[in-house]
């Protein structure tokens, strides 16, 4: 964790990015909390983008999980005085490899739902970093139908064109 915040800053020192990078091209970060894990978001337009995830659990459930996302920005609904802060919302999917109990014998299961992604997402002045916040209702509808909640904060570099 040390070594990746150390080279985000080294990159954010060097950088040449102009103004508001973070809303083009491509950023790498990372996600703090359940599940935790890696960030890439693509940006396909001005307030499109792909967000994508390689996350695992740190809760007592053993999994991982992949995700994908479409996400739309909505910069004019929240002003800051530095910055911009635009709220997002879309809709995805998740693949969820869950480990059931082999310690003890059990089984593994893997599990397919829909994400809804809602967050908030601010976006510094004259620097390659944003962070965000997002909580996200999951549909799993295979093997079984289950209501499921992922919450996160992150932060993201982004890298110029």
């Amino acid at each position: 964790m040390k070594k990746f915040v150390s080279t985000c800053a080294l990159l954010l020192v060097f950088s040449g990015n102009p103004a508001w990078c973070q809303d083009s091209g491509m950023g790498l970060g990372l996600i703090v909390g359940e599940p935790t894990g890696i960030s890439l978001k693509s940006w396909q337009g001005a307030s499109t983008a792909l967000d994508f995830g390689l996350a695992w659990s740190f809760s007592g459930n053993d999994f991982i999980q992949l995700h994908g996302d479409y996400l739309s920005h909505n910069f004019s609904s929240l002003k800051v005085e530095k910055g911009r802060l635009p709220f997002y919302y879309g809709i995805g999917g998740r693949l969820k490899f869950i480990d059931v109990g082999s310690k003890k014998g059990g089984d593994s299961r893997t599990r397919l739902g829909v994400r809804l992604p809602l967050g908030l997402n601010y976006l510094f002045e004259k620097t390659a970093l944003d962070v965000f916040v997002e909580v996200v209702p999951v549909l799993d509808l295979v093997p079984e139908t289950k209501i499921d909640l992922n919450a996160a904060i992150g932060i993201r570099y982004f890298f110029s064109k």
